[in-house]
This record gives structure tokens, C-alpha cells and sequence, in this order.
């Protein structure tokens, strides 16, 4: 029996081409440039999102996760047409409710416009290569592009190179409207658990239409606010600071314990901080359990703001999620689909994008 690939060519994953027409430049090599992640610092090591010393701090999750290229993007300019990318990649792991191209996969944007995903084999061991044509009707200036290539939210991430036409031009992209980091913290929904694909994790989809900076801080089953946590995200240089870890919380009472403590210790390395705190974003909140963390974190913000904070924000997950989305945002009842993360952008960014243009 014929199967999709066979009978339709867009199943197909695309690895074998021919590499003699292309110029090749490492991620980390300047023009092109890497945001949201800590470059490896020796040959073979990782991309991270925090330094490894601190992630032992924290907890084995975080230590586990810290890898994860979640957050990660590589941006150039360029005319070429086509692009491929050679990704060398470790602590791949297949899920039953995650797709590969969101876990493990990259794909790329010309400007604010989708272009197509470098998707991995089902295969896929400890890396993958893959070649895009860009049609010719994406939008560009003069013939240029402004490429954005975002990192797999579940992978670690070892090398990247990336092909272009031999001579093709290649420039550093535009710098970001607000180049100081938007940082988000939070579990895996956070991270961009289930996007079925990188770029349509929230923080992403929030970049591109308020031309922000970021940096995802989402660990998976991991977020829980410990204080050598807290003290490194108080001493980042930021421009807003969201956070929703409630779903990693052991309890209502643990969650009692660490929320407006983690608020305090940001508030005092950084007075004038916009602090974006977020409930969790489940469309069924009705339970008692999250009720309570609910009120948790409603009255950390109402305490914030009869001390005269003027630069705190709360945004109800739940009622969010109700607005902008339905019972089809989800697939598991926890985890956003690219439906789901649709409405959190909708949601939070509307909130940032009135902070950042107060």
C-alpha cells in the first residue's frame, strides 16, 4: 500500500541535497546573530538558556532542561532563496502528544511571515539537515529578507550551520524596537509545550508582532521559584518580567510561600519593573485547588498594589483562555495547542504591548 510520503510530496523531509551550490556560516559567526541563549563555551558542549552552575542550584529538572534551545533564534538578512540548515542536536525524545517539528524541529520566518519548517525524520538520533526554498512572493526589500530561524523548544541544541545560494548576500538582521529582553518564567507551558512548532510558542508569536526581544525561562514540571532562581532573574537586565508557575508548584501552600516572596526579591533589584503575573492559563479552573492558587496569586498583586506599585499587572489564565480560546486549545488538557498559544498572545500580549507603549 502507498503511503503518505510516497503519494504527496509535502510529507516528505527533504535531507538529501546538494551541498555545492551553498555558502555555509556557523550560527555563532558574525554577521548572522543567536538571541535567547548562552553560547557553548567549549567544542562540543550546549547552547543553554542559564548558566549550568546555577541550574544545580535549582533543582534536577531545571538542570535536566536548561539545555532545551526553548527561546532561541537565529537572525540574519539576506537575498538568498534558498536555506538550509545542519543542526547537530542531543536529548531528542519522542512524545505521545508533541509534535516533532515543535520539539525538536526549527523553522523560519521571513519578517513576520511563516515561511516553512526544517522538519526532522521521525528518525531523528542527533541531528538532522534540511533545505527551504523561499517562493517568490514573500515579501522583501530590494531582494532582502529578514530571516528568522527559532530553535526546537524540547532539543538541545549542540551546532548550527546554515547554507545559503553561493553568494548570496548575508548582513546582520535589524535590531529588535525594544532590545532589552521581555523574560518569561513559568513550566512547560511556558517552555512551548505542545506548539507544533517554535514559532508558535507564545513569547514567539508576541515578538513578531510587537518586534520585542525575549527570553524563555520555561522548565518543564520544574518551575518552582527557588530563591537562587529568583535572585539570578532579579539581576537580568529586563524590560517586563511575566511569570506563571503555579502548575509547578507542589501546593496551594508551597504556592503561598514562594510567589510573592520570588515578587519581592525581583521588586528590590528593580523598583521601576514592569511584573506581568500570570494564573494558570487552563480553560476548566472551576476546582478548589485552583481556586486557591488563584486567590494566591491575585492577592500577591493586590498587596503590590495598595503599597503604591504602579508597574504590577495580573491577568486571570483561566478567564484568558475563556476569551480568546475554547475546549479545542488543548491536547491533553493542559498543554496549548498552536489554537492555545494563539489566545496567550492575545491575552498577554495585549498587556504588554500597553506597558511598552506607556
Amino acid at each position: 500500500m502507498a503511503s503518505a510520503t510516497t503519494v504527496d510530496k509535502n510529507f516528505q523531509v527533504w535531507q538529501d541535497f546538494d551541498r555545492s551550490n551553498l555558502d555555509f556560516y556557523d550560527v555563532l559567526e558574525a554577521p548572522l546573530q543567536v538571541h535567547g541563549l548562552i553560547f557553548p563555551e567549549v567544542e562540543g558542549d550546549y547552547f543553554r538558556r542559564i548558566p549550568k552552575e546555577l541550574a544545580k542550584q535549582v533543582n534536577e529538572g531545571v538542570l535536566a532542561l536548561h539545555e532545551d534551545s526553548a527561546g532561541g533564534r537565529v537572525r540574519f538578512r539576506t537575498n538568498a532563496t534558498q536555506i538550509a540548515l545542519f543542526a547537530e542536536e542531543g536529548n531528542v525524545e519522542v512524545y505521545n502528544h508533541f509534535a516533532l517539528t515543535g520539539s525538536c524541529g526549527f523553522d523560519m520566518y521571513a519578517g513576520d511571515r511563516y515561511v516553512n519548517t526544517f522538519r526532522p525524520p521521525s528518525t531523528i538520533v542527533d541531528g538532522f539537515a534540511a533545505l527551504l526554498e523561499i517562493p517568490p512572493e514573500v515579501p522583501h526589500e530590494n531582494g532582502e529578507r529578514e530571516i528568522t530561524i527559532n530553535f526546537p523548544l524540547y532539543s538541545h541544541v549542540k551546532k548550527v550551520t546554515v547554507g545559503v545560494n553561493k553568494g548570496a548576500t548575508m548582513k546582520a538582521p535589524k535590531a529588535y524596537k525594544y532590545p532589552k529582553p521581555i523574560v518569561y518564567y513559568g513550566s512547560s507551558i511556558t517552555q512551548g509545550g505542545c506548539a507544533s512548532r517554535p514559532g508558535n510558542s507564545y513569547q514567539a508569536i508576541i515578538s513578531r508582532k510587537l518586534d520585542c526581544e525575549y527570553l524563555n525561562l520555561g522548565f518543564s514540571g520544574s518551575a518552582r521559584a527557588e530563591l537562587p532562581m529568583a535572585e539570578y532573574i532579579a539581576n537580568l537586565d529586563m524590560e517586563i518580567f511575566v511569570y506563571d508557575y503555579d502548575h509547578n508548584a507542589d501546593s496551594p501552600e508551597y504556592l503561598n510561600e514562594t510567589h510573592q516572596r520570588m515578587f519581592k526579591i525581583i521588586r528590590e533589584k528593580n523598583p521601576e519593573l514592569p511584573v506581568v503575573m500570570v494564573s494558570r492559563p487552563k480553560y476548566y479552573n472551576e476546582n478548589e485547588d485552583t481556586k486557591k492558587r488563584l486567590a494566591v496569586i491575585k492577592r500577591t498583586y493586590d498587596e503590590a498594589v495598595a503599597s503604591g506599585d504602579k508597574n504590577v499587572y495580573f491577568i486571570d489564565g483561566g478567564e484568558m483562555m475563556h476569551k480568546y480560546c475554547d475546549d479545542c486549545g488543548t491536547v491533553d488538557g493542559i498543554h496549548p495547542n498552536d489554537h492555545g498559544f494563539v489566545a496567550m498572545a492575545k491575552g498577554i500580549g495585549e498587556v504588554l504591548e500597553k506597558i511598552l507603549k506607556a
